[in-house]
């Protein structure tokens, strides 16, 4: 039962992510043919760091809420569960007031110190979104503790709408007053995103209340926790979350503080680092982040799954929902990483088609590179999350910070190399996740004694993989020279997006039971098994 409501909601958060990107879609491919790689350059300079400090309030809390949440339920302590959503709700408050002050006191000094001061209207628009953004988290965290993903669904839903409508219609009304303007309008509707998010979430926590109210009336358990102790359990939990939140976006900050400086030093000028930077960071990258509205999805959901799971001393469900994450987190890294290798500069053109053919072109080296981090990208996620659901968050901060250090070393070196450029902070990327992804799975296993089917969990998803991959190269080519690159890149991830599917039901790699987690899905079992495609 556990592992259905686990799956059950990252499909909800996963059908949401994809609207979500669907939406962001209208939102960043027109945002690059407006702004170009040079208003990217300073839409990116900016995000990294908001990004880092939204991380510093945010990261660990909504994951330690939503740990306690779960085991305090799993234990029938619904009113310690709800103190909990309380206290955690007022600290990230006061950090969202902290944070949000902090940047707009100091936001020229920053982008000075970063070499990009035409990034200041960029940064300085995110201000309001380091308030609202905490505030959205805790409601988050609380739901998620309840195994209830709806309300996070919608709020991203509604969060990312707002964002996409003012965010555009800011970018072309302030165009005529310079590109670093234009970004700063673009960066503006995040703000107003996080600010629709959060009342939407502060109505929907009202609208439960009755609900919530009557769970605390019935609740049977006789003491709980002080507020001091409360606030401790958070911060053990948050605190080393946090640490490892924080890597991830220092990461993409290690390339915003390295690679700007050595393009310039290897001979490049400040305006051709500025978008080489931009192809890496607002056309490549952005591709790469595509995958992991489906991984996020499956994190979000482990958190609580395995939690509870633990509180209740379930070890053989633990190994089957660690055992199911990995699985569909790999049948979704898979072939999204095949896939933008296969086709990495016609994607490029296809969505950036107003770029220069140069830039395409290097955008499009970049992201066949970065392709292969989306495997360890979404299987780090994953990792992640068990380890903090059993518990051990500081098992995955000290294996990210190992890959990290990697980066920094590789991203430094190969930047440098003029015919290699912003490619060596690609390549360090993959590096560091793949390093953290083999650290990860060796701490999950040892951990929870997991027993790997390597055919079922590996073998099947690869040769699907494999498949839809070569099968999209055969049509893209083949389509070419009749209707042109960007209708034949459509017809080759549409052709490989259903070949994909068939050959997870050739291969077994799907199976009853998922079918049956999706909406409608036994429907569709049932017709594939009268029709001798799938098995019950």
């Amino acid at each position: 039962m556990t592992r259905n409501n686990f799956l059950k909601g990252a499909a909800i958060l996963g059908i949401a992510g994809a609207i979500v990107k669907v939406l962001g879609a209208f939102y960043r491919i027109p945002l690059g043919n407006i702004i170009e790689d040079e208003g990217l350059g300073y839409y990116q300079t900016a995000y990294p760091l908001y990004v880092l400090l939204l991380t510093l309030s945010t990261s660990g809390f909504p994951v330690a809420i939503a740990k306690l949440v779960s085991e305090k339920r799993a234990l029938g302590d619904n009113r310690g569960a709800h103190k909990v959503f309380k206290v955690a709700f007022s600290g990230l408050f006061i950090s969202g007031v902290l944070t949000s002050l902090f940047v707009f006191i100091n936001a020229k000094r920053i982008v000075n110190a970063l070499g990009n001061p035409n990034a200041y209207y960029s940064l300085i628009a995110l201000v309001p979104a380091l308030l609202f953004v905490p505030i959205m988290a805790a409601f988050r965290g609380f739901f998620q503790g309840r195994q209830s993903m709806v309300p996070t669904a919608l709020s991203q839903i509604v969060e990312q709408f707002f964002r996409v409508v003012v965010g555009l219609a800011l970018t072309y009304y302030l165009l005529d007053r310079g590109r670093p303007v234009a970004a700063g309008g673009a960066s503006f509707g995040g703000s107003i995103g996080a600010m629709a998010g959060a009342i939407l979430m502060g109505a929907i926590y009202i609208s439960k209340r009755r609900e919530i109210g009557r769970e605390i009336r019935l609740d049977t358990s006789n003491e709980v926790d002080s507020v001091g102790k409360i606030i401790k359990d958070l911060l053990v939990i948050a605190i080393p979350i946090t640490m490892g939140g924080i890597i991830v976006p220092a990461i993409n900050n290690i390339d915003t503080l390295i690679v700007m400086e050595r393009l310039q030093n290897i001979g490049f000028s400040y305006m051709e680092a500025n978008r080489l930077y931009g192809q890496l960071t607002g056309l490549a990258q952005t591709l790469i982040n595509l995958p992991q509205v489906f991984s996020m999805a499956i994190a979000i959901s482990l958190v609580p799954a395995i939690s509870e799971a633990n509180a209740r001393k379930r070890y053989a469900d633990i190994r089957e929902i660690s055992s199911s994450g990995i699985r569909v987190t790999l049948l979704i890294g898979l072939p999204c990483a095949f896939g933008l290798f296969i086709l990495a500069t016609p994607i490029i053109n296809l969505l950036y088609f107003r770029n220069t053919a140069e830039s395409i072109a290097s955008a499009g080296e970049i992201l066949s590179i970065l392709s292969f981090g989306v495997i360890f990208l979404t299987l780090v996620q994953s990792l992640t999350s068990i380890l903090q659901g059993l518990g051990k968050p500081m098992v995955a901060v000290v294996n990210l910070f190992i890959g990290a250090v990697a980066k920094v070393f590789i991203t430094y070196t190969l930047t440098g190399i003029r015919d290699i450029n912003v490619k060596g902070a690609a390549i360090g990327t993959v590096v560091a996740y793949l390093i953290a992804t083999i650290l990860d799975f060796i701490s999950v296993k040892k951990l929870t004694k997991l027993k790997v089917h390597v055919k079922e969990i590996f073998i099947k998803p690869l040769l699907a993989s494999l498949g839809m991959a070569l099968i999209a190269k055969i049509v893209h080519s083949s389509f070419l020279a009749f209707v042109g690159d960007r209708l034949s890149t459509v017809f080759a991830i549409i052709i490989g997006a259903m070949a994909y599917f068939i050959l997870l039901i050739a291969t077994g790699s799907l199976t009853y039971e998922d079918f049956k987690l999706l909406p409608k899905g036994d429907k569709i079992a049932n017709k594939l098994v009268k029709l001798k495609l799938l098995k019950r």
